[in-house]
């Protein structure tokens, strides 16, 4: 399931997205509430079922950070039932025009109502989290890429945060800071938290998993080593930019064989593969968790390959009027534009 934050008539909604639809969680759980669910859809005891924990939650999540909180089970429920609808309309655009469509039993409900669903063209993707609790990012997680600063890999995993105003969506442009010459690029798989914890064990990490994303962990050279520390060159504004969406675990189920990639203007310039990580997600979440509380909504974003701009020869840093996409196996690409200050 992929799980989005979207604008439509300029109102932020909570969706999920189907084939080529994006579906409204909010009136998704308006239509059960109503009992206007199509005869084919409503009959079916797993539908049923999942119904059932979607409204015995209240009232549907108000953001992507409330959603994450009502937990897996009702996550897994919302899957069930958009996956049930989507097919229903798949069916109905199939047999509209047929002998067959005379014979639906089902009652006159229009799952293409725009409020419902929306071809995905039409929705624009935002950040799926607009304020992470925290951007805790890892450096250095690639060999390769402690390789080409002339470094060792560490023994131990190195931590860093990003602020919540970096954080910016889809489409979205990375603002340039005035007092920067040096901005850099850096794909990132990301992990977003979904449960609270402390002190996990590595072998329970991965239950604390409620999907994954795309980070692109921008970063002003000049400031991270002006101040020999990462926080202030790592937290301009729009500099982690992430999305597309929140695909949930079922969909990728192989997190250490993923192909990452980055293109700049079309030229790719980083390309791996998770496989490279040193530090492998359960590691890291629990390795953390030791001395912090992981909450719902928390990014873990686990580093960049090689190829990084600064250490090029000569050395490509961002400008004004560039395109940069990153691309992760199974979870899509996200691209932004590059704007001056």
């Amino acid at each position: 399931m992929k799980l989005v934050t979207f604008e439509l008539g300029k109102r932020p909604l909570l969706g999920v997205v189907e084939n080529e639809n994006v579906w409204s969680v909010n009136a998704v759980t308006a239509m059960l509430r109503a009992r206007k669910v199509p005869r084919a859809v409503a009959t079916q005891p797993r539908f049923q079922k999942a119904a059932r924990v979607l409204l015995e939650a209240g009232s549907p999540p108000c953001d992507m950070m409330e959603l994450l909180e009502r937990g897996a089970a009702w996550r897994k429920a919302l899957g069930v039932v958009t996956t049930a609808l989507a097919k229903e309309l798949d069916a109905d655009h199939t047999h509209k025009d047929g002998a067959k469509a005379a014979r639906r039993s089902s009652p006159a409900v229009d799952l293409r109502d725009g409020e419902l669903v929306a071809p995905f063209a039409r929705a624009k993707l935002l950040a799926p989290l607009a304020r992470p609790g925290k951007i805790t990012c890892v450096g250095l997680n690639y060999a390769d890429h402690a390789h080409e600063q002339g470094i060792e890999p560490p023994d131990r995993p190195i931590f860093f945060l990003k602020s919540s105003n970096t954080i910016c969506g889809p489409g979205d442009p990375i603002k340039l800071p005035p007092n920067s010459s040096q901005v850099d690029y850096e794909a990132e798989f990301a992990v977003v938290l979904g449960k609270r914890g402390r002190r996990i064990p590595e072998e329970k990490a991965m239950d604390y998993v409620a999907g994954y994303t795309i980070l692109h962990d921008v970063t002003a050279r000049d400031m991270q080593f002006g101040d020999k520390q990462w926080f202030r060159g790592k937290s301009c504004d729009t500099f982690a930019p992430t999305g597309p969406w929140i695909v949930t675990p079922e969909e990728v189920p192989d997190i250490n064989n993923l192909r990452i990639s980055l293109t700049l203007n079309g030229e790719t310039l980083q390309d791996s593969n998770t496989s490279n990580l040193i530090f492998k997600v359960p590691y890291l979440i629990s390795y953390l968790s030791q001395s912090l509380t992981w909450e719902p909504g928390d990014l873990l974003s686990t580093g960049t390959p090689p190829g990084v701009g600064v250490f090029r020869k000569p050395p490509i840093f961002l400008k004004a009027g560039d395109r940069v996409s990153v691309t992760v196996e199974g979870l899509g690409t996200l691209t932004n534009p590059v704007v001056g200050p």
